[in-house]
């Protein structure tokens, strides 16, 4: 499809359209999470299996409760140190967001770009009522995703599909996918190594960790901690 504005994806969006859209990783399918049909129609586009969730982007932390994502200290922490930036928690929601989105155990995954173009998309999406967006990658499954602009441009038209936001200078980053951390598991555990390292997370863990092992059993933070 043809590339456009700000404004003309957030049309898009509020027509349970799918944009693609640069990140500071590689290109990814932009949708309301909260609309049935744009989930379902990123699905069928990407061919994507329906137990596979799919993971959201919020324009800032501050966001978080609003949409019902439970923050314990030690999400905040990792929040603090790593967003905006290639990291997805994976957070306790009470939100009900689109068949598809979170998991079976109500974990769903969450990042905030540092990119100027999902960010203004994403922050556009919120101020209209659309928000949270979703942060799939833009590639039919089994394919590498869309690294350019030319990429997801050809990607979009060869199947009629996505709306493309046009980058101009600001293109997708070209690096590895975020790493997903799911901190609904207790231990934590990594599901994904992408741009943010195991190696750079592992002290951040390994501190809360220790700090849940301190607590009494029972007690109020050790129960917080995950």
């Amino acid at each position: 499809m043809p590339a456009g504005s700000v404004a003309d994806a957030v049309r898009v969006l509020a027509q349970d359209g799918c944009v693609a859209v640069p990140t500071e990783t590689v290109w990814g399918l932009a949708a309301s999470a909260g609309s049935a049909a744009a989930v379902e129609g990123i699905r069928v586009w990407k061919g994507r299996a329906d137990d596979q969730p799919i993971s959201v982007l919020v324009s800032d932390a501050s966001r978080l409760a609003g949409y019902g994502f439970a923050v314990a200290p030690q999400a905040r922490t990792l929040i603090e140190a790593f967003w905006p930036g290639p990291l997805t928690l994976v957070l306790p929601c009470r939100s009900s967001f689109a068949p598809g989105v979170a998991r079976a155990d109500g974990g769903v995954g969450v990042r905030c770009s540092p990119h100027v173009g999902v960010t203004a998309l994403v922050a556009a999406a919120e101020a209209s009522g659309l928000g949270p967006l979703t942060a799939t990658s833009c590639n039919r499954s089994g394919e590498p995703p869309a690294q350019t602009e030319a990429e997801a441009r050809a990607l979009c038209a060869r199947v009629p599909g996505p709306f493309v936001l046009e980058a101009g200078e600001n293109d997708a980053g070209g690096t590895e996918p975020s790493t997903v951390l799911d901190l609904v598991a207790a231990p934590a555990r990594i599901l994904r190594e992408g741009g943010v390292s195991a190696a750079m997370l592992r002290p951040f863990l390994e501190m809360s960790q220790e700090m849940s092992a301190g607590d009494p059993p029972g007690s109020p933070e050790g129960e917080r901690t995950g």
